[in-house]
């Protein structure tokens, strides 16, 4: 056994990062191969050569047969990773590779239903009957022939409307710990947001969520434009990994049929999470607080997929949640994710215990296509508030006691002034919209208005 494992940790092992350019298929006879060994999630078969990302049916002692990717190789030893449960495997089990690619059907039949990672339905309705096919794991885009971001998003939002205004086709991520609003402020932006369709990913979360976003968040009149990919947290961390590539698929698929799609996923460091339990399976070694390589090498693959398409085709504008451990912003996940996305929304605990919501932390939000989609006049309304806000905000704690003196700064006496009316600008009811033109009225009022 020792000696096993020290040879397999002297072999190169090559994991599910992308390495591939095929990532499904075999080529030439199909051979079939024999189960050997599971180890922890991973399954181990010998005789059978399959590329990384091949598929292979792996057969249950109760003669239903179990779909596995393969994810590494070690000599002529083969790692799969099963889509699903691992009960009723035998040692000696036939494994046979798939020949079928890893594609995916999408059309307008999706519209309105709820999948899972393999694309079946979830919601007790007939599997959707669609005619087109695309690569489940898309199609690289020339970063010169993408079409620039150029025109503001309304994503029905007060704050992000007129402070950290979203270009269409942009990545942004939402960072949050637990309980502070993240999913009350996904399902504003749901509803509210300008899109031709929305298609949500909700990746490895509590299967309980489904349901309730569903009905409370999309609701029926939202549901009729929306395609929900669900993989919840209990299902295997290639499922997981599949129901995000699907979401990008599908939302992929639309663009190129000109239209604009907001793309939600939540969340993106979920889809790490089961990244790290598969590239730890194989033997890949923990680095960054037991983050394998090949989970900083996945990140950048997915959200570059999303963006605007080529000159005449539509968009994917993308909101990606990013869980910040122990409210700690600066977690691995978190930081990979700030520097491959085109800006980032911060909510606070702090403010959200103050009772203002959406509790977004403008001093520490940003959005960086912002100034290509803005006028000059807006950016100075901008500037001035976050004057205001830092101002108040540096001295909260000397006015909170009294020991603030008037007259020592001009601009924390306006401030002070100012703060009830700010206050009441960035707190905004879920049930109520606001548009581009009324936030930056609604900015542009606070500011000038004595």
């Amino acid at each position: 056994m020792n000696a096993w494992r020290d040879e397999r940790d002297q072999t190169l092992v090559k994991s599910l990062d992308g390495l591939s350019p095929r990532l499904n298929g075999v080529r030439g006879p199909i051979v079939e191969g024999v189960l050997k060994r599971v180890v922890g999630l991973t399954l181990e078969a010998v005789g059978c050569s399959v590329q990384i990302g091949g598929r292979c049916r792996v057969e249950a002692a109760d003669g239903v047969s179990q779909e596995a990717e393969v994810v590494g190789f070690s000599g002529d030893r083969i790692f799969l990773m099963p889509a699903g449960e691992m009960h009723g495997l035998l040692p000696n089990a036939r494994v046979i590779p798939i020949r079928h690619a890893a594609e995916v059907a999408v059309g307008d039949a999706l519209l309105g239903r709820v999948l899972d990672g393999e694309g079946q339905p979830l919601d007790g309705k007939p599997a959707p009957r669609c005619t087109d096919r695309v690569r489940l794991n898309g199609t690289p885009i020339n970063p010169l022939s993408r079409a620039p971001i150029r025109e503001p998003l309304d994503v029905g939002v007060r704050i992000i409307n007129s402070l950290l205004t979203v270009g269409r086709g942009q990545r942004i991520g939402l960072f949050a710990g637990t309980g502070v609003g993240k999913s009350t402020l996904l399902g504003m932006m749901t509803r509210y947001t300008n899109a031709d369709v929305i298609v949500v990913g909700l990746i490895g979360e509590r299967g309980r969520e489904v349901r309730e976003f569903i009905e409370n968040s999309l609701g029926p009149e939202g549901m009729r434009r929306a395609v929900v990919v669900a993989t919840p947290s209990d299902r295997s961390p290639l499922m997981r990994l599949r129901g995000a590539s699907l979401a990008t698929a599908i939302a992929e698929y639309f663009r190129d049929q000109g239209k604009n799609v907001l793309l939600l996923m939540d969340s993106l460091t979920r889809f790490a999470q089961a990244q790290r339990e598969i590239g730890l399976a194989v033997g890949e070694p923990p680095t960054t607080r037991g983050y394998p390589p090949s989970v900083f090498a996945r990140l950048p693959q997915l959200v570059e997929r999303a963006g605007n398409g080529l000159d005449g085709t539509g968009s994917i504008t993308a909101f990606y949640t990013v869980l910040t451990e122990g409210d700690d912003p600066n977690d691995p996940i978190a930081d990979c994710a700030r520097g491959i996305l085109d800006g980032h929304i911060l909510l606070s605990r702090s403010i959200a215990d103050s009772g203002i919501y959406p509790a977004i932390d403008i001093e520490s939000s940003i959005s960086r296509c912002a100034v290509e989609i803005t006028d000059t006049p807006h950016q100075q309304l901008v500037r001035r508030f976050r004057q205001l806000f830092s101002a108040y905000q540096r001295n909260r704690d000397l006015i909170s006691i009294g020991a603030y003196q008037k007259g020592s700064d001009a601009r924390v006496d306006t401030a002070i002034a100012m703060w009830p009316r700010i206050e009441e600008f960035l707190k905004q009811d879920v049930r109520e919209p606001a548009t581009c033109a009324g936030s930056l009225g609604a900015l542009q009022n606070l500011l000038t208005t004595n």
